[in-house]
């Protein structure tokens, strides 16, 4: 076995590796539409907390919203690494999430990704697709549509 090839590899999915806060969380590429510096957010009234406001993205109204306040984390000052990153759902709406930065992009083997064994709360188990193994590191992989999920009703 060692050695050989087997027809049927499976091939590496690509994640971009942002970071919130201390933590460093994988977006399955497949996802993204774009990645945009900050730039002014029209505010919402009556929307959820974690719900930003929304931008002007190619003429296009995108919704944003904070993963910081999603994940139940302090808001900071925004920085010159934050960046929004304007995700294509599988219903082809657009959404942007703020992330304080964006690291890089790894290929991850699926046979790598291991789910959380842990017990996470209700709410953030819904949020992690898997913990994936990229070197040494460990990052936490999005479940994007439970992420933005319910920001549909905002």
């Amino acid at each position: 076995m060692d050695g050989m090839i087997n027809e049927t590899t499976v091939e590496e999915i690509q994640y971009i590796v942002i970071r919130i806060g201390e933590e460093q969380y994988g977006i399955n590429i497949g996802y993204v539409d774009n990645i945009v510096r900050m730039q002014r957010i029209t505010r919402v009234p009556k929307s959820q907390p974690y719900y930003v406001g929304v931008i002007n993205l190619r003429g296009e109204v995108v919704p944003v919203m904070s993963l910081r306040k999603r994940f139940g984390l302090e808001v900071t000052e925004y920085s010159g690494s934050t960046r929004i990153i304007i995700l294509k759902l599988e219903d082809q709406s657009l959404v942007g999430v703020v992330v304080d930065e964006v690291r890089e992009v790894v290929n991850l083997d699926p046979k790598t990704i291991e789910a959380p064994s842990f017990k996470l709360d209700e709410k953030n188990a819904a949020y992690l697709a898997g913990i994936g193994k990229n070197g040494d590191n460990l990052i936490s992989l999005l479940n994007i549509e439970n992420v933005v999920g319910d920001t549909k009703t905002a």
